[in-house]
This record gives C-alpha cells, sequence and structure tokens, in this order.
C-alpha cells in the first residue's frame, strides 16, 4: 500500500470524523496490528485543526488487554468540539458501541515543562481538579465489535463525546478501589464496576498518558483534560434517555441520549 493510499483513508476517516459521516471499515492492515493503527491514528490527528481539550487512554481494562493479546493501552487526542457540559445531548447511531463511566483530570500546562519521568508522586502537583465522566463510544466505520485493540486506535480511539459532571478542586482524592454506577431509570438497566479495573487505578492510568505525550513530545498551551478510562467497560446503550453515572467519592454525571 502507497503513501498515497494512506493518506486517502486518513483524508477519508478525518472527513467523517469531523462532519459525523460513517464510511466504509478501514483496510484490516491499519487495524490488525497496534502499531500500524497508531501511525494511522497519528496521521489522522495531524490532519485536524480544531482545538484540543485534551487525551484520553483506551484499552485500560487489563483482561481486555489480555484477551486481545496486547501489553498495554494507547492514548488519542479529545477535541474541543466533542466534549459537553453536564446533562447535555448525544445524538447516536448503529455504529455506536456503548456508554462508559470514567474518573477524568483537569491537569497544569506546565505539565509540558516537567523533564523528568512522570511518577505517581510527581504527577500530583500537576493536578488541579477532578471528575466523574461519560464517555459514548462507537465507530465512525460501518462495523461492529472489537476483533483487535487497533480497531479503537485507528478510529481516533473510538471516542465520540464526552460528557464531564462537576469538577472538584483535586486534594489527593483516593481512586482505587471507588464503587461506580451507570443507569438508565427510564429502561430499568443498570450496571456496577470499579475504579480499579482501570489499568490498575485511575491514577496510574493518568500517569501513563502523560508518559507518552513526554515521548511524543506533545505540547499544549493550554490546562487539559485526560480522561482515564472506563470503570464499567463498554455498557451497551439499550435505548434513549437520561444515564446517569456515579462515581464514589468523586461525583456525579448525566447524558441525555437520542
Amino acid at each position: 500500500m502507497t503513501d498515497k493510499n494512506l493518506n486517502k483513508y486518513a483524508t477519508r476517516l478525518v472527513n467523517a470524523f469531523l462532519k459525523n459521516k460513517i464510511i466504509s471499515p478501514l483496510p484490516s492492515r491499519y487495524t490488525k496490528k497496534i502499531s500500524e493503527a497508531q501511525k494511522f491514528r497519528k496521521l489522522c490527528e495531524s490532519k485536524i485543526k480544531k482545538p484540543i481539550s485534551g487525551f484520553k487512554a483506551a484499552g485500560t481494562g487489563i483482561p481486555v488487554l489480555k484477551k486481545l493479546k496486547e501489553k498495554e493501552p494507547f492514548y488519542a487526542t479529545v477535541y474541543k468540539h466533542n466534549v459537553l457540559k453536564n446533562k447535555k445531548t448525544v445524538k447516536i447511531n448503529k455504529f455506536t458501541m456503548g456508554i462508559e463511566l470514567e474518573v477524568c483530570y483537569l491537569i497544569k500546562k506546565n505539565f509540558f515543562d516537567l523533564k523528568q519521568k512522570v511518577t505517581k508522586k510527581n504527577i500530583k502537583k500537576f493536578i488541579t481538579h477532578i471528575a466523574s465522566c461519560i464517555e459514548v463510544v462507537g465507530y465512525r466505520q460501518k462495523k461492529s465489535g472489537i476483533k483487535s485493540l487497533g480497531d479503537l486506535c485507528s478510529d481516533f480511539g473510538a471516542n465520540v463525546k464526552f460528557i464531564i459532571g462537576a469538577k472538584k478542586k483535586f486534594k489527593n482524592q483516593n481512586v482505587k478501589n471507588l464503587k461506580t454506577h451507570i443507569f438508565n431509570k427510564k429502561i430499568n438497566q443498570s450496571v456496577f464496576g470499579n475504579t480499579n479495573t482501570v489499568y490498575i487505578d485511575p491514577l496510574n492510568s493518568l500517569r501513563f498518558v502523560l508518559n507518552k505525550l513526554q515521548k511524543d513530545k506533545i505540547r499544549l498551551n493550554k490546562n487539559f483534560y485526560v480522561f482515564t478510562g472506563s470503570s464499567v467497560g463498554v455498557v451497551p446503550i439499550l435505548g434513549k434517555g437520561i444515564y446517569s453515572g456515579v462515581i464514589n467519592k468523586i461525583g456525579s454525571v448525566s447524558a441525555k441520549i437520542s
């Protein structure tokens, strides 16, 4: 496959991402191996000039990583137009995979001046706020399910929208072993989870993302969010209406699915 064709597919997916459209599936050569999917994702992201709100960790469930025979998660860029305030509406389609509940952090821009490796200790001085977040996940392609981690990675991390709950000032809140719950009362759908399912815990997931940003020499000139991964897995959206999520000691968040 020539670079010309690679660029053609990237442009096609970027247009779908920006215009909220669905295209035919990408060739498997871009999605089967995570290394190739990473290259493709970065090429796609380089074509987008919209403001960046932050970054997400994906593939953070250790059982999922083992099943897919991968060693670690990946990260993807999150753009401002896909980040919504609490209780906002998200329109879905048949290629939407589901909904997730996660911890997100707001990070100071001076993190990018850090010259040493990120650890769980030195990371804390860069965190200003913490919040609960709902992520709606899905493809921009006519496909369903996850055959490889590259499936998610190559399609912008499969992020559709992020809805952020009320932010709390970070005061070294413990994020280990917190109970989580996402539900839709209208259709009697309820799923429980735990923050320990998120790549050991959300703080470790944050550390992972920030280390990757350093390695890739990413730099922003403003504070930014990091979304750390789902505490409940990918929950199927079984009906329309309001989905509410609660993370014990962190807070609540809700999104209207239409």
